[in-house]
């Protein structure tokens, strides 16, 4: 079986990766309109219009970096380098390592230096910008903001020595379960507690995308919880006490597409970061 899931990846068609984005997306706002978390007052259409401009340009960034990525991947193996290729292992523990660590350096690491470091947090702010958050916030970043996830995704191919399709795993499980933690979609309180000690859920990581501290800093998971929990980020906040956007920007301009790309330059924004 797991034999089956490497050939996939190894060979997967693009086709096939755009059907599981869009087929996530598709997905996921149908829930929402059946199961909401929150009845958000706002035209969802116009809302997911400069979110999927921002998709388009995440997928651009991500293009570009490809071949550089593929490059990296393939010479790790050929020359047994990083952590991977240093211990023989069965497959199955080959595989989550892999996703584990991946997850810790290209998505948790690089989260959390956003947040530390104010020039690449200001780019980072037009994530948590969206004052409605739901499907299509998954993916809604700042191209600036876009090449920091590529580089670090690079790193994190070379400290693992990660084999391609093991990458490309990653990359589509990242993205199904970042659309999935970003749906404004409720669940059982109870059904989402026991995911979250496992992977990031929904109410786990809306308490990220509140609008102040410490809520904004913390929870910067990706997939699995266990990152936060280990460097203690992790941060339990009731979902009805949640409030998206931030205290420092004009959420009214929340789906102002020239505002959005053009504040991470301001000067005289100010940051506490």
């Amino acid at each position: 079986m797991l034999e089956i899931i490497v050939n996939y990846f190894e060979h997967i068609p693009n086709f096939h990766r755009v059907l599981i984005l869009a087929g996530g997306i598709t997905f996921l706002w149908i829930i929402e309109g059946i199961i909401p978390l929150f009845s958000l007052k706002y035209n969802k259409w116009k809302h997911a219009y400069i979110n999927i401009f921002f998709i388009f340009t995440t997928i651009m960034v991500n293009f570009a970096f490809a071949l550089m990525i593929v490059k990296v991947s393939d010479w790790t193996v050929h020359h047994h380098f990083g952590l991977l290729q240093q211990i023989e292992m069965p497959l199955w523990v080959f595989l989550i390592t892999g996703l584990l660590l991946l997850d810790l350096i290209s998505a948790y690491l690089v989260h959390l230096v956003e947040h530390k470091i104010r020039w690449m947090w200001k780019f980072h702010m037009v994530h948590h910008a969206d004052t409605h958050v739901d499907i299509t916030t998954a993916n809604r970043h700042h191209p600036g903001e876009s090449i920091f996830r590529a580089v670090f995704t690079l790193l994190g191919v070379v400290i693992c020595g990660a084999p391609m399709w093991l990458v490309v795993l990653y990359q589509n499980l990242s993205a199904v379960v970042s659309q999935f933690n970003h749906a404004n979609i409720r669940l059982p309180e109870s059904i989402d507690k026991i995911l979250s000690w496992l992977i990031v859920s929904p109410n786990m990581h809306k308490v990220h995308h509140h609008f102040e501290r410490p809520q904004t800093d913390s929870n910067y998971g990706n997939i699995f919880s266990v990152w936060d929990r280990i460097f203690g980020t992790y941060n339990y906040t009731p979902i009805n006490e949640i409030k998206y956007g931030l205290d420092i920007l004009d959420g009214s301009k929340d789906e102002n597409l020239k505002y959005q790309l053009t504040f991470p330059f301001d000067k005289n924004l100010k940051t506490t970061t």
